[in-house]
């Protein structure tokens, strides 16, 4: 028996369980709450594709009648072959039996509909992926042909990252969410209350708390409190996440709350404790951020004095309950930075809270999960992932900020190496000038393996409208910079902005062609710009160009339809801009024109074709800051000295052979300015306290002269190339 019951309710990732209960029970452990968390997304994924409940699927499909298109007649006449592959082809992909790619990848073993058709295209891709992960983008595809039958004949609302996701997008009004609560349980709707039943026997909780971080896990997270309601009625129920922190902050639809007693906003750590204090005490009516039904009316009570929690007190996630080893990792599509979304295991942590930029002008800076930038310290954090690999046996981790801040990745990085971890991670940034040559090698040293970041619209004049503090060069630079220490990049893309022009959409398609063509780019994704209601665009939609068309709220607010001055409709890009990147992703289509793309007459790109090589060209600055770290990543070097003569003179030098994992080089250097050089190189290893460039120079003008240009010779500089950072 459990106090608290924290649930994300289907369908996010297959891969990984979403982060949230997994932070709240870190958090409820510091202070003896008892919680048992479930992510009902991967046990009900889990259920649906068994072999018992597939056969359960075709033959609902079959009796109703719904086989209808040739795709779906294709699947059902196949279907023996896939009740006989099934469990196989998911205990592959969940890790399990991998001398099963082999059988995989054979020529048609596994049964193949539509998703499968995209397959010749694709095909050169696979001599660049080893057999591991051909067979995971082949059991991917075949997973994905049984989501078509699904969604054709039993369930059109079934997605593998989402469900019903269409109820839970701009429902200005519960009234049609509240129409389909009101009618009988989908077939997945059973398969979830049945699981869920089992959870509430067993753990008997006596507050039930539903994450909802995304539209689509609205519609389950109601069905399932319905249930409990119906079934539990003692049982307090809360909502809170990703969803209500931006959608529900005005809502006053008594309606609402004939499912859940409780919806709070913002952190969660705070609210949660006195939710837990309240259903444990009822006397007590301290709340904070939190929404509830008092005398038929929906009040935001927010009595608590309390501040929140401050991010070094909020504990470690905690991961346990949750069904590690039945995460099934999945490949898209051939690209392996694509792929980090949806294959492998990653532990999630956070750098900081909030963000440290916090002006983007399409971005809700004015609600607290971004306004409020409170950085962690790095001993803190790698005390964290520590904790987490003792616990999960995994050492890849994803951090999750907004931005993460340099100077933070910079420290955790040092402190990765200092304590002489082994591990794998990523995290999404912002493409600012302080990602420096050798501060990005120093996080690949770290085992930083991707980063990914918005550039939003490739266009200069655009950007400084966004506040986005970077320009394109600033862009093409920083992203080389990661691209030659071979951390992958993903961008986050854009079209539609307000007052964007046909003309500035192409030539934003220019510069990203050109990004990929180079190589400083492995990935992206475009997505049509949003208005939000709480980003100073939906705060301030007049200094925009744009006519917000406000209608009568009283459920979710925050996606808002509005009319561009510019009177373009952007969403016929859509297609011409996703499909070439999916092609520039992999490499090809470099060469054809942009109007190849799209199906209707676009305007000629007026960039330069070599606009983003000349900006790879610029000259780099050799001006080093006085406080800027120096930090050695190489291994001791081995050293023996020989004496050489010149014009009669004889002096002793010092040999210095250094090894690192691929190569080996050697530097020679008069004795005395050797020597010192062996000292500084133990002294800032990343085990030491860091010494400044300022003092480094400082320090070697006590026995010699001309510091810069012993810091500019070719042996300093063949070091420089081979672990000798500044930072």
């Amino acid at each position: 028996m459990k106090d608290l019951l924290l649930i994300t309710p289907p369908f996010t990732q297959l891969n990984t369980p979403y982060p949230a209960t997994a932070y709240l029970k870190g958090f409820l452990n510091t202070k003896n709450i008892g919680a048992f968390q479930i992510d009902l997304g991967i046990e009900v994924i889990l259920e649906l594709f068994s072999k018992k409940e597939l056969q359960n699927i075709f033959d609902f499909a079959f009796n109703s009648n719904q086989i209808i298109s040739e795709n779906a007649q294709r699947i059902y006449a196949l279907k023996d072959t896939y009740l006989q592959t099934l469990d196989a082809v998911i205990s592959f992909l969940q890790g399990k039996n991998p001398t099963f790619a082999r059988q995989i990848c054979t020529d048609n073993f596994l049964p193949q509909a539509s998703r499968f058709e995209q397959l010749d295209d694709l095909d050169w891709a696979f001599g660049n992926m080893g057999i591991h992960d051909k067979a995971k983008h082949l059991a991917t595809l075949y997973l994905e042909d049984l989501s078509d039958f699904i969604v054709e004949c039993v369930d059109k609302n079934f997605g593998f990252s989402r469900y019903a996701e269409r109820l839970g997008q701009s429902a200005n009004s519960f009234d049609e969410l509240y129409r389909h609560l009101k009618e009988e349980p989908t077939h997945i709707d059973s398969i979830t209350l049945r699981i869920l039943e089992k959870k509430l026997k067993t753990i008997q909780p006596k507050l039930v708390c539903f994450s909802v971080p995304f539209p689509g896990n609205l519609y389950s997270a109601f069905r399932c409190a319905q249930y409990i309601k119906t079934a539990y009625p003692n049982i307090k129920i809360a909502m809170g996440g990703g969803f209500p922190n931006t959608e529900l902050r005005s809502v006053n639809d008594v309606r609402v709350f004939e499912f859940f007693d409780f919806i709070t906003l913002d952190d969660g750590e705070l609210p949660v404790e006195l939710l837990h204090n309240h259903v444990q005490n009822p006397i007590s009516k301290e709340f904070k951020r939190t929404f509830l039904l008092e005398n038929s009316k929906v009040t935001f009570v927010n009595n608590s004095s309390k501040p929140d929690y401050k991010q070094a007190d909020i504990g470690t996630p905690d991961y346990s309950d949750l069904l590690l080893d039945k995460y099934i990792s999945v490949i898209e599509i051939a690209n392996p930075m694509h792929s980090l979304w949806s294959d492998g295991r990653w532990n999630k942590l956070t750098m900081a809270h909030g963000c440290y930029w916090g002006k983007c002008t399409f971005c809700d800076i004015s609600l607290d999960y971004i306004k409020i930038y409170e950085p962690i310290a790095a001993t803190i954090l790698v005390d964290r992932m520590e904790q987490l690999i003792a616990q999960t046996g995994e050492t890849g981790f994803h951090f999750v900020d907004e931005a993460a801040p340099p100077s933070l990745m910079k420290a955790l990085a040092l402190e990765i190496i200092k304590r002489r971890l082994i591990v794998t991670w990523w995290t999404n940034i912002r493409f600012e000038k302080n990602f420096t040559k050798d501060l990005c090698l120093l996080l690949k040293a770290s085992g930083c393996i991707a980063v990914s970041g918005g550039l939003e619209v490739a266009s200069d004049r655009l950007l400084a409208l966004i506040d986005k503090g970077v320009t394109v060069e600033q862009v093409a630079l920083i992203t080389r910079n990661f691209t030659d220490a071979n951390i992958m990049v993903h961008a986050y893309l854009m079209y539609g902005y307000p007052t964007q022009t046909v003309q500035e959409t192409v030539d934003s398609l220019e510069m990203v062609r050109q990004l990929f063509e180079v190589g400083v780019l492995q990935s992206g994704f475009w997505h049509q710009f949003a208005l939000t209601a709480h980003s100073p665009i939906g705060l301030n939609p007049s200094d925009f160009g744009i006519s917000p068309n406000y209608k009568n709220i009283s459920f979710a607010n925050n996606d808002i339809d509005f009319t561009d001055q510019t009177g373009i409709d952007h969403t016929q890009f859509s297609y011409g801009l996703k499909k070439s990147l999916f092609n520039f992703m992999h490499g090809i289509g470099f060469d054809l024109p942009l109007q190849d793309w799209f199906e209707f007459k676009i305007p000629k790109n007026q960039i330069k074709p070599d606009y983003i090589y000349s900006c790879l060209e610029t000259v780099l600055d050799f001006n080093i800051k006085p406080t800027a770290k120096i930090v050695w990543l190489g291994n001791k070097p081995l050293v023996n000295s020989q004496n050489r003569t010149k014009k009669g003179q004889t002096w002793e030098m010092l040999n210095i052979t250094f090894h690192d994992e691929t190569d080996s080089f050697q530097i020679s250097l008069e004795k005395e300015r050797g020597l010192w050089l062996l000292d500084m190189l133990e002294l800032v290893t990343p085990r030491n306290k860091p010494l400044s460039f300022g003092n480094l120079k400082a320090n070697f003008e006590t026995k010699f002269e001309n510091f810069e240009l012993f810091w500019f010779s070719k042996p300093i500089l063949k070091l420089r190339d081979s672990g000798l950072l500044v930072l």
